[in-house]
């Protein structure tokens, strides 16, 4: 029970931190010292999909799960949690770019709003 319960608190985590990659920048608008944790972490984010690694959160998600008697998953946590609810195809190369992309961009747009109205004032 333990470890089942570790790894859903992983499985949590892990889907914060991606949440906080893509969207994180709005909380910027309202706190600046967000960009300090931010920032390191798109870099991250998109680095992990832009080289194709796995983040090392799967790899315990899966320890964990293994140690509770589940059976693990193949592929990484977005493959397996996000890209069925999105996609119906599995996570290729090229998605897995275009996903860092994304990331980028829309941190991109949000920080030029944030820099564009912090000049105004």
């Amino acid at each position: 029970m333990t470890y089942w319960l570790a790894a859903q608190l992983v499985v949590i985590l892990h889907a914060g931190f991606v949440c906080f990659v893509v969207l994180g920048g709005c909380l910027a608008w309202r706190w600046r010292w967000v960009l300090f944790l931010h920032i390191p972490a798109v870099l991250w984010g998109a680095l992990i999909e832009f080289r194709g690694w796995i983040c090392p959160l799967t790899p315990l998600e899966q320890w964990l799960r293994r140690a509770a008697g589940q059976a693990g998953y193949s592929g990484g946590f977005i493959e397996h949690y996000l890209l069925p609810v999105l996609y119906p195809s599995a996570l290729s190369r090229e998605m897995q770019v275009f996903l860092g992309t994304c990331v980028v961009v829309i941190n991109i747009v949000v920080y030029g709003w944030l820099i564009i109205r912090s000049r105004r004032r």
